[in-house]
């Protein structure tokens, strides 16, 4: 059992991808070797059933059944947030009661396209407190990339007020900095309770300013976890130039796989580069890597660990 998703959460909860065989079936051997592989980096938390985590094409027998796998071999170590977002509130109810009698720490909900005005936004939202029930922690995910939904920093504030069982944001609003400000002045003043932010801007993409701004950590994804971490680390320890040096390291390497359409399948080539995965399979509708997106990747890891052998 996984200790329950609070407050106080902070470090690096790493969005987990979802290993395919090469005919495209869940590959549970992968995904204990990728659990393996993110404890063994130090990430802080995993997040499954994101949107990298291919959830959508999940059936829901197979959505249970990855959730299981990597709920046992994480074995209660660190937690394990799960998304479940849905079209509608039985299904969302129906996959948490389901997850967390299996073990989950929490869940995560962001809004559907279907929101228009501020007040809906926070009566939705209202309801999935009320739908998940008293017992459940949920984090509430900002990303308007990807829902269309742009929800301003006082409509988040108010979501928060509304709802004691809310206990992180994953803010991924971009721009996104004076967000992140507005926030830690209202928990500061006391004018909302503390509540844990994490960020998931493109991979991390402005980690070391977030940070800065007062973000507790990051929960996106990235085939170099260990970046996360140890940026993460440095920061905490007030290290500020370390933790900006190792995020320039692989920022070339990050940026590339930030690329919109593209880049789930550059992240799944990483991890079987790197021996975590045995397929790097993405399913349908799904990119595929040319000869030339391969030869560029190839390139950029030279690159990266030539600057992280001088970084040292």
């Amino acid at each position: 059992m996984s200790k329950q998703l609070d407050a106080s959460a902070q470090g690096v909860y790493l969005i987990t991808v979802t290993p395919f065989t090469d005919s495209g079936a869940l590959d549970l051997a992968s995904t204990d070797r990728m659990v393996d592989f993110c404890l063994e980096k130090g990430v802080t938390g995993l997040t499954v059933l994101g949107i990298m985590g291919e959830a959508t094409k999940l059936t829901m027998e197979e959505s249970r059944t990855y959730v299981k796998q990597v709920l046992a071999r994480v074995n209660g170590k660190i937690p394990v947030v799960v998304g479940a977002s849905a079209p509608g509130f039985a299904p969302m109810k129906e996959l948490t009661d389901s997850v967390m009698d299996l073990g989950a720490s929490g869940v995560m909900v962001a809004p559907p396209s279907t929101l228009r005005t501020d007040d809906q936004i926070v009566s939705y939202f209202q309801m999935v407190g009320e739908t998940l029930g008293p017992q459940v922690p949920w984090c509430l995910q900002d990303h308007p990339v990807s829902t269309g939904v742009q929800m301003t920093a006082n409509v988040i504030l108010r979501i928060l007020k509304n709802s004691p069982t809310c206990v992180m944001l994953k803010h991924e609003d971009w721009p996104g900095l004076a967000k992140l400000t507005a926030y830690r002045a209202a928990s500061d003043k006391g004018e909302v309770k503390r509540f844990s932010i994490l960020c998931g801007n493109g991979g991390g993409l402005f980690l070391p300013e977030e940070l800065t701004r007062g973000a507790d950590g990051a929960m996106t994804g990235f085939a170099y976890p260990e970046m996360m971490v140890d940026v993460v680390a440095a920061h905490a320890r007030g290290d500020r130039e370390r933790a900006h040096d190792l995020f320039d390291a692989y920022l070339p390497l990050a940026k590339y796989e930030q690329q919109a359409g593209v880049g789930l399948a550059v992240r799944k080539f990483l991890f079987q580069e790197r021996g975590v995965i045995a397929s790097d399979f993405v399913r349908k509708p799904g990119p595929k890597l040319s000869a030339q997106d391969v030869a560029d990747i190839r390139f950029l890891v030279k690159r990266q660990e030539k600057r992280l052998r001088e970084l040292g």
